[in-house]
């Protein structure tokens, strides 16, 4: 007969629950280390049809290590697990496990799609000079902030800009410049780290023909484009491209009951990185582009009935409908045909 299991995976230890004929035939733990989990699986669990575990930080690890081993993993969506594991009297870790080892017996689950390992490096090169790019701003401001106690106000500027004000401020204080240069080194050395990082993201999306092809939208960069093709992958996963925009958590969310019926804001629902790349993207095209397209057009008129924030979320929604079609097709942007998808 076949067994079902049920993973609650934590960074130490994660909890195994093996059902089989409506009832639970063995509970344990063991480190979470995907191997040593697949020697605990075929040995309590020979027939294992469904190896069931929530989305976290491990979970696509988990998932391609478990699936290199032979078993059947399953990733499910932990927000919709929640609702079924929340239905037991007490919170524990193997009552968790219980909980999915039975969702994963009824079949009473949302799978998730997990990317590639290739995906995921490109998303982690955009996170890390994210971050690079974060902590040089807030050093930058953490400077400022300090001399400015002391009545040395920076103009203001970036980069080599903002370097050679604080240099020349500094010149005649010995005591407040051996505090702070301590600080602007470290600020100019997280900014080199950043331009690395940048120019490696630069190489990727040109050695990229799917990059390429997205990169050819007004408003739309390497950084952007890498987002979307790491995140999408294989734009088959979507049967039809108006159903990114929802995917992405662009789309407003509907309430309903009994009498009421109405409309509420964006779901906002997943990628957060990418929802606020493709809304940047559409404030560019409203903005600064130059070059007239369809969904330009589309876009100021638009902005004229509902106001500015609103249109850019609408353009970004379907400036994401547009990037799956054009990753599908294989064909270039058609600006006068853009506002039609």
């Amino acid at each position: 007969m076949k067994q079902f299991i049920g993973l609650d995976v934590s960074l130490k230890d994660t909890f195994v629950s093996v059902r089989k004929g409506g009832k639970r035939i063995w509970r344990g733990k063991c480190p979470s280390d995907p191997r040593l989990i697949a020697e605990v699986i075929r040995k309590r669990a020979p027939n294992a049809e469904r190896v069931v575990f929530e989305t976290g930080p491990l979970s696509v690890w988990f998932y391609h290590a478990l699936t290199r081993e032979g078993l059947p993993a399953i990733c499910i969506d932990a927000r919709h697990a929640k609702a079924a594991l929340d239905m037991a009297p007490n919170k524990t870790d193997a009552n968790d496990a219980d909980g999915l080892s039975h969702l994963a017996e009824i079949g009473f689950y949302r799978e998730v799609r997990v990317k590639s390992f290739d995906s995921m490096l490109v998303r982690t090169l955009v996170a890390a000079r994210n971050q690079l790019l974060k902590m040089t701003t807030q050093l930058s401001n953490q400077i400022r902030g300090l001399m400015k106690t002391f009545g040395l106000v920076v103009p203001k500027g970036a980069g080599r800009v903002f370097e050679g004000h604080v240099c020349s401020l500094l010149a005649n204080n010995a005591g407040l410049k051996q505090i702070i240069k301590p600080l602007l080194d470290a600020w100019r050395a997280m900014r080199a780290r950043a331009a690395e990082l940048s120019k490696q993201l630069v190489a990727s999306a040109r050695a990229s023909e799917q990059c390429q092809l997205l990169a050819s939208i007004p408003g739309v960069g390497a950084v952007t484009a890498s987002s979307f093709v790491a995140a999408i992958e294989d734009p088959g996963n979507f049967r039809k491209s108006r159903s990114v925009g929802a995917w992405i958590g662009l789309t407003t969310r509907r309430y309903q009951s009994g009498e009421v019926d109405y409309d509420g804001h964006i779901s906002r629902r997943g990628d957060n990185h990418l929802r606020g790349l493709l809304y940047e993207a559409a404030t560019v095209i409203l903005t600064r582009t130059r070059a007239d397209s369809a969904l330009r057009i589309w876009g100021l008129k638009l902005k004229e009935r509902i106001g500015f924030k609103r249109a850019a979320v609408a353009v970004a929604r379907k400036l994401a409908v547009i990037m799956h079609a054009m990753l599908r097709t294989g064909e270039l942007f058609e600006r006068s045909i853009a506002a039609e998808i």
